[in-house]
Order: C-alpha cells, then structure tokens, then sequence
C-alpha cells in the first residue's frame, strides 16, 4: 500500500484541509484511503488537529463530491463534501472544496452544513453558474443517497475494518 497526499483547495486556490493517507483500492465507487487513530491532517497553515478515530475517504471518479466515514464513536458518521472532480496524480489527489457539506448523524440525520458560505463564496470567488449549479445539484442528491444507498450503508465499513 502506498501513501496519498489529499489536498483540498478553496475556489482561490488557498489551501483548505490536507492530509496523507494510505491508499486501500479501487471499486465501483471510486478510489478508498484511509487513516489510522491519531492520524493528523491540517486546515491551510493552522496547527496541526489529531483524528482520535480512524477514518476512511472515498474520492469518486467524475463525481462533485468527496465522502469521509468516520468510526465510531465519533457523531458524525459521514461527511461529503461538495467538490470539483477529484484530480489523480499517483501520489496526490487534489480538488477543489465548493463549502456545501452533506453530514449523516450516527443517529440517522442528515443535515447540510455551510448554505451560507457557498452564497458568500459564489459572490467573492464568482463561481461560474454551472459550478453554482452542479455543486446544487450534487448536494440534493447526496442528500437523499447517503441515507438509503451504497457505499454510504455499508460498503465503507470494511474500507473502515481495515484501518482499525
């Protein structure tokens, strides 16, 4: 297995969150890494954060978003975040983070996050209206997928076995 750098990116360009992680496979639904209990990833310049959990991430191909599994017994359970397609280079995967978050409570409640700043950004950063458009779009639909389809059941969690 090799290491992967996970770069995410504002519409800027600015830095966003990054991380290594350890490159588990392909499947139907895209290319899997993960990271270990205590694994630390970073947002831009700020200090360092601990991950007192593991977690898995799965970078879909042609797809506007980037979904995180995380293990119990942390609250939130999956986080997709609403992205430009993901950019493959063997040992970095990059994209391009469009603010609007598709969260699923351990309990079974989705929420979207960060409706606010995906209006202030289109107006700073002048996303195209097509970006405007297919992060939407994406972002409905996530809604209803992660809460009643693969690999948001249970297709992550032997992804996840893996990393514990």
């Amino acid at each position: 297995m090799r290491d992967v750098r996970v770069v995410y990116r504002k519409y800027d360009e600015a830095l966003h969150w990054h991380q290594w992680m350890r490159h588990l496979g392909e499947d139907e639904y895209g290319v899997w890494l993960g990271a270990a209990a205590l694994s630390v990833s970073q947002r831009g310049n700020e200090p360092e954060v601990v991950q007192q959990q593991a977690h898995v991430q799965l970078f879909p191909r042609d797809q506007w978003f980037t979904a995180l599994f995380n293990d119990e017994p942390r609250s939130t359970e999956i986080y997709c975040d609403i992205t430009t397609p993901v950019e493959f280079a063997e040992d970095v995967f990059t994209m391009v983070d469009l603010d609007l978050d598709v969260i699923k409570k351990r309990d079974g409640t989705v929420i979207v996050d960060d409706e606010d700043e995906f209006a202030e950004h289109q107006v700073r950063y002048g996303y195209p209206a097509d970006v405007i458009e297919t992060a939407q779009a994406t972002c409905d639909w996530l809604v209803t997928q992660v809460a009643t389809e693969e690999p948001f059941l249970s297709v992550y969690k032997t992804y996840l076995d893996r990393m514990r």
